[in-house]
């Protein structure tokens, strides 16, 4: 059992169970009957996703130091007591079933996903591949 770090879209893995979309907005032209079927993800969840703001930040990033200021932001955003709670439930979860997180970035290194990575794992979280 454990919880994967994917990019929506992409194909599925093996054992990859569950894939929540942990991103602001669903993807564009899709008809809501086909996200799943499309890969994207089966259940979506933006409560984990970074703000317009942060959004923003990330969007007009160019430098390292920019992209730090855009994981600084989602790591204050995920410092709250709602969203702390749900990092909590999906590391806990990962010890009991598989699932996935995604986001739609091409590279992890540039994307929420790896912070969210990294959150998951100091909660415990089974973190697969």
């Amino acid at each position: 059992m454990s919880v994967r770090i994917v990019r929506l879209g992409s194909a599925r893995s093996s054992n990859e169970g569950l894939r929540i979309g942990t991103v602001r907005r669903p993807p564009r032209g899709v008809p809501k009957s086909e996200f799943a079927a499309q890969n994207w993800y089966d259940v979506w969840f933006p409560n984990l996703s970074p703000s317009p703001e942060a959004v923003k930040l990330a969007h007009h990033a160019k430098t390292a130091a920019d992209w730090r200021a855009f994981f600084n932001k989602y790591r204050i955003e995920m410092a709250t007591p709602e969203n702390q709670h749900a990092i909590a439930l999906l590391a806990a979860l990962s010890h009991q079933t598989d699932f996935s997180v995604g986001c739609y970035c091409e590279d992890e290194k540039h994307c929420h996903r790896s912070v969210l990575r990294s959150l998951l794992a100091r909660q415990g979280a089974r973190i697969a591949g």
